[in-house]
C-alpha cells in the first residue's frame, strides 16, 4: 500500500490548491502543516497525521514549537526531514513575530519589557541573560544575549555588558534573565549581580533601569518591587 500523498487526494481536499484558490487564511493549522510534510503514512493522510500531531499538543502551536526533533519523529510518518520542516517553519514564524515587535519597542514600563522578552526566553529550559540597550527616549537601540547557561545559572560578564552600551551610546540598560524552574523569587546571586551592574553603570553614567526575571507566564521586576 502506497503512502497517501497530497497529489492522490480529491481536488477539494488538497490544501495547496485550496491555498491558491481561496487564500492562505482559509487553511486550518492541520492543512498548513500537511503542506509542510507533504505525505502521511500508510494509514492516514498528511492532514490526518497533522491533526493527530496537533491533538497531541492540544491544538496549541506554541506547544508544538517546543517539541524536539526526536519527539516529532515519534509520530509514524514523520522522519527527520519532515520534523526539521515543522521546526523550521515554526521558528520562522516566531522570528517574524519578534521583528514586528521591534517596530514599537519604546519602554514605558516593566510590562513593555516582558512583552518583548517573554516570547524569547520565557519558555526555555536553560537560563539566558539578555540586555536591552536604551537611548534617552527609552527606545530600544539593541537587545543582546549576553550569556547562556544551564538549568539554574548563567555567568555574566559585566565588562562586556557595558562595552556594548558604550558602543551604542546607550544611556540606560535593562537586564533580563529567565528561570526555567518557573519560580519568580530572585536568588541571592540575582540580587548581588543586580547591585554590581547598577554600581558599574553609575561610574560611567549609564543607568540600570530594571532587572526582570521572566518565566513562561509571569515576570518579576526589581524596579517595581523596590529592590533595584
Amino acid at each position: 500500500m502506497k503512502k497517501l500523498t497530497i497529489k492522490s487526494w480529491a481536488l477539494d481536499d488538497r490544501p495547496r490548491e485550496k491555498l491558491v484558490a481561496k487564500g492562505k487564511v482559509t487553511l486550518s493549522d492541520a492543512e498548513l502543516i500537511a503542506i509542510l510534510i507533504g505525505s502521511g503514512n500508510r494509514e492516514e493522510s498528511a492532514v490526518g497525521l497533522s491533526k493527530r500531531i496537533l491533538q497531541h499538543v492540544k491544538n496549541n502551536l506554541n506547544s508544538l514549537s517546543k517539541l524536539s526533533l526526536e519527539e516529532l519523529m515519534q509520530f509514524k510518518g514523520i522522519g527527520e526531514a519532515k520534523a526539521i520542516s515543522i521546526i523550521t517553519a515554526l521558528e520562522i514564524g516566531k522570528r517574524r513575530h519578534f521583528e514586528e515587535k521591534d517596530k514599537h519597542e519604546k519602554i514605558t514600563s516593566s510590562k513593555d519589557v516582558s512583552i518583548i522578552m517573554q516570547p524569547i526566553i520565557g519558555d526555555l529550559e536553560h537560563e539566558e541573560f539578555w540586555v536591552l540597550y536604551l537611548n534617552n527616549s527609552n527606545k530600544v537601540l539593541s537587545k543582546h544575549q549576553l550569556s547562556k547557561g544551564g538549568l539554574t545559572a548563567t555567568l555574566v560578564d559585566i565588562r562586556l555588558l557595558f562595552k556594548r552600551a558604550l558602543e551604542l551610546s546607550a544611556v540606560g540598560v535593562i537586564v533580563c534573565h529567565n528561570h526555567p524552574s518557573g519560580k519568580l523569587k530572585p536568588s541571592n546571586s540575582d540580587l548581588q549581580l543586580t547591585q554590581k551592574i547598577k554600581a558599574a553603570g553609575i561610574t560611567i553614567d549609564i543607568k540600570l533601569l530594571d532587572h526582570l526575571i521572566i518565566t513562561e507566564k509571569a515576570y518579576f521586576s526589581f524596579a517595581d518591587e523596590g529592590v533595584l
